[in-house]
């Protein structure tokens, strides 16, 4: 639990909470929520998602969803994270997030330092703010569990890279599976496998 979160930037704003997952991944897409809460919303579990077990984290899936006042949830594939690089596939999976809320908003709040503004909408960048703000944590575990959810899924299509535990991040097994077996159509070619071969203890 995180007695730290604060409900919102600024009482006034009808504040979207804004985060990705899947950044450091080596396969699969980039994914972004954004997530609007009631100003009244509590929750003891609410935490930034790298905080919380998994079995917390889909229970608070149900619970977000079932209380926020609108939320949405978009994915950038590994073919375009590879045309834009991943921050500019972050921000694009945050934009596209943002165009599927239903509710009206005035005000933005990012997890990270970097941003691009969405059409004239005001926003803040907070850093680790996953782990300051109720939204943005919100935002935090509808991105790690959606993106988990096809990982998994994926997983059962190619399991030499073990994804259902790696979730794609460059473990030891993941790069020692590419080595063995090459990419799949789903890694993201510019991500330098050779780069974290040196750094393998075998």
């Amino acid at each position: 639990m995180n007695l730290a979160l604060k409900p919102y930037l600024n009482n006034t704003n009808i504040e979207v909470g804004l985060d990705e997952a899947g950044r450091g991944c080596l396969a699969g897409p980039v994914v972004a929520a954004a997530v609007i809460l009631p100003k009244n919303f509590n929750h003891p579990l609410l935490d930034d998602s790298k905080k919380l077990s998994e079995k917390k984290r889909n229970e608070l899936r149900q619970v977000i969803e079932e209380k926020a006042l609108a939320y949405a949830v978009a994915f950038v594939d590994n073919h375009t994270i590879d045309k834009i690089n991943i921050l500019n596939a972050s921000i694009l999976a945050m934009h596209k997030a943002i165009d599927k809320l239903t509710v009206k908003f005035d005000f933005l709040l990012i997890d990270g330092n970097r941003f691009k503004a969405y059409k004239k909408v005001p926003h803040e960048c907070i850093i680790k703010g996953d782990g300051k703000y109720q939204s943005i944590a919100a935002a935090s575990i509808l991105a790690k569990t959606y993106r988990d959810e096809y990982i998994i899924k994926l997983a059962k299509k190619f399991p030499e890279y073990q994804w259902h535990q790696n979730k794609a991040y460059p473990t030891k097994k993941h790069i020692e599976a590419i080595l063995e077996h090459g990419t799949t159509r789903y890694h993201r070619r510019s991500y330098h496998i050779k780069a974290y071969q040196l750094s393998l203890d075998f």
